[in-house]
């Protein structure tokens, strides 16, 4: 008997976040626009309550920024901003790592194989930016599942959340591609023979190498 995809009913809430979300990190709303809530709530066919409430969720990741007298814009690019979420990540998910791997299942690493050749394919193809983030938080994932840390895995998503549209920059303006597909096989690799030292100081050098790329990025853009 095959299986059916589950249909998922999103409120209008959820629909707002995803479009705005969406705008944001592929850059068409640009860093410091400011995010009138009458004129999305015409664009986008709905009150502006679920546009008031998406763009409260889109502050707590980071995205959007509301200021007296001002409202809401969406929040600038920041060197100081990518140094921490970045060294951020670098800490806990070397940690996270190191405490997978001795737990780690051939299903997960079949799971993992899986999503990063999806995310291979994806790379190839110019109009499936928005599935780069997914895929690639979905291949992390997997590797760090078996460390059994619920709480630090959705911190980790929090700050790749926050990190999106900077890994997106990198991706799109830097060639960052084939970098960071073979860190991911030399990665899953290090996983599938147990080798935590190399694993960890790979995933360090990885996080850390997109980081110094991406404040390059960030300085010329905010010149």
């Amino acid at each position: 008997m095959s299986r059916t995809t589950p249909i998922v009913h999103k409120t209008r809430t959820q629909v707002v976040v995803e479009v705005l979300r969406e705008k944001i990190l592929s850059g068409e709303i640009a860093a410091g626009e400011p995010l009138r809530q009458s004129a999305l709530a015409e664009a986008l066919n709905v009150s502006r309550i679920p546009v008031r409430e998406a763009l409260l969720q889109l502050e707590a990741e980071g995205l959007v920024k509301f200021e007296a007298h001002k409202g809401a814009t969406a929040t600038e690019l920041s060197v100081e901003q990518v140094t921490e979420l970045f060294e951020l990540r670098a800490l806990i998910e070397t940690d996270l790592l190191a405490k997978a791997i001795p737990n780690i299942t051939d299903e997960l690493l079949e799971q993992a194989e899986g999503y990063l050749n999806e995310l291979e394919a994806a790379f190839k193809e110019e109009d499936a930016v928005s599935s780069w983030s997914e895929l690639n938080t979905k291949f992390h994932t997997c590797l760090y599942q078996a460390a059994n840390r619920p709480h630090t895995l959705e911190v980790v998503h929090g700050l790749n959340t926050n990190c999106d549209r900077y890994i997106r920059l990198q991706l799109l303006l830097a060639g960052g591609i084939p970098r960071a597909a073979q860190d991911h096989r030399d990665l899953l690799d290090y996983c599938k023979t147990q080798q935590i030292d190399k694993a960890i100081v790979l995933l360090k050098d990885h996080i850390l190498h997109a980081a110094a790329a991406i404040r390059e990025l960030v300085a010329q853009q905010v010149d």
